[in-house]
């Protein structure tokens, strides 16, 4: 028996077969559009990036746990890319003096971490990033709000299927230490604990506080206290309150697309201010799709330029669950729009001029590569989907003349040739 390589992907990546990514190409073409009404341009970068900027301000899970790294025969550390930001904050600072800020960009790479493979996480996945650089104003909060408000519009997602919850560093490193009594030195550590809050029970984030140093009546009130909502931020001092952006987008109207949560930390070292996630209200998915925030130090890492920046992540895994849990993922498109057969080889030529012409009116056209006869090659285009076949025939094509067929309907016309795209786009416009 021969050994055969194995045909399954590496775990924790995935296969895509032509109607998954005809899905996947409707979802993604439909944001994109979304975003670029918004002024957004795109970008993109390598997939190789040193390791030390992950090391100097992701997540401490991303760096000690998540990398694939790699050192190349010059001895350098290399990462494949977890997460885009980074990468944007390098390039931003390398071509600062040429770029008229703010700026709007947009990307969509592919990203690796070594996760342990589950529902919502897997090892290679595709995130659609959006950021803005070089502006402190609380507008650019309130245009990312809009924006995702408009990009889950346009995926036919009802308002009631998702909720933005929002929070802000400024404000709970506030709250930690005037309300919970932390030290400064235990802020970072008790961030994560506050970023687990809702995936963990509470006695074992009762264990991981104790082993923070934290008091019974400490954690007790934190629980009060992440659990208190708005209601918080009118015992925070005012001082605070003022260096907070998300409590100058609160004042606005723009406080009715978000709801206010001090659970919402993100992982992140490098977020400084606001940040916030989005989550699906479904009982069925109830997690966090993805989120975002402003840092203000990230530009630094790479240059002398303050260049602040805020953006979000919306990963393509937790995306495509959402749509499937409320059924909205869109039908895979038919392999070509019409197939177009010729009823012997002496038609081939033929055939393939009548393709050349409606490929030229913008028509995705196939020929078969094997002539057959014609009930299979009807057959066959059936199968891919084809709603139209333009059928080649020796007494019609002498006289200048081809069959259209709806494949719905069974309905035939016969046009002449030139007529064919415009006979073919008809049947199209009205659903085959």
């Amino acid at each position: 028996m021969a050994d055969y390589l194995p045909t399954a992907p590496y775990r924790g990546t995935r296969d895509f077969l032509p109607p998954e990514m005809s899905v996947r190409i409707q979802v993604f073409e439909t944001l994109y559009e979304v975003i670029e009404r918004y002024g957004y341009v795109r970008y993109d970068g390598p997939t190789l990036e040193p390791v030390e900027i992950y090391e100097a301000k992701s997540s401490q899970e991303i760096v000690q746990q998540q990398l694939y790294t790699l050192t190349d025969r010059g001895d350098r550390r290399l990462a494949i890319r977890p997460e885009m930001t980074p990468s944007v904050a390098r390039i931003i600072a390398g071509n600062a003096g040429k770029l008229q800020f703010p700026v709007r960009w947009y990307s969509h790479p592919n990203c690796h971490r070594y996760e342990r493979p589950q529902r919502g996480r897997v090892r290679e996945h595709w995130q659609i990033n959006v950021d803005v650089f070089g502006s402190d104003s609380p507008a650019c909060e309130i245009e990312i709000f809009e924006l995702i408000f408009d990009m889950m519009a346009a995926l036919k997602a009802s308002p009631d299927m998702w909720v933005l919850r929002v929070s802000d560093r400024v404000l709970l490193n506030a709250i930690l230490t005037t309300m919970v009594e932390v030290t400064p030195e235990q802020i970072r550590d008790v961030s994560a604990l506050i970023d687990r809050w809702e995936k963990y029970s509470q006695d074992q984030l009762a264990h991981d506080a104790a082993e923070l140093g934290l008091t019974d009546k400490q954690f007790h009130r934190l629980g009060e206290t992440l659990g208190a909502g708005e209601n918080l931020l009118d015992e925070l001092p005012s001082n605070v309150r003022e260096q907070s952006l998300l409590m100058r987008v609160l004042a606005t109207e723009a406080r009715d697309l978000v709801t206010f949560d001090p659970r919402i930390v993100r992982g992140f070292d490098y977020y400084t201010s606001t940040v916030f996630e989005v989550f699906d209200t479904s009982p069925e998915n109830r997690r966090s799709l993805f989120g975002g925030g402003r840092y203000a130090n990230l530009v630094g890492l790479f240059c002398d330029a303050q260049i602040p920046g805020i953006g979000f992540g919306m990963g393509d895994v937790t995306l495509m669950d959402f749509l499937a849990t409320h059924d909205l993922l869109p039908a895979p498109r038919s392999e070509v729009d019409v197939a177009v057969i010729p009823v012997d080889a002496t038609l081939a030529e033929a055939a393939r001029q009548v393709a050349r012409e409606l490929r030229q009116a913008g028509l995705r056209t196939s020929t078969p590569l094997e002539i057959r006869r014609l009930g299979k090659e009807l057959a066959r285009a059936n199968r891919s989907g084809a709603p139209v076949t333009v059928i080649v025939g020796s007494d019609e094509w002498s006289a200048g003349t081809v069959t259209i067929r709806n494949m719905a309907t069974g309905d035939q016309q016969q046009v002449a040739v030139s007529a064919a795209p415009s006979a073919v786009t008809a049947i199209l416009a009205l659903g085959g």
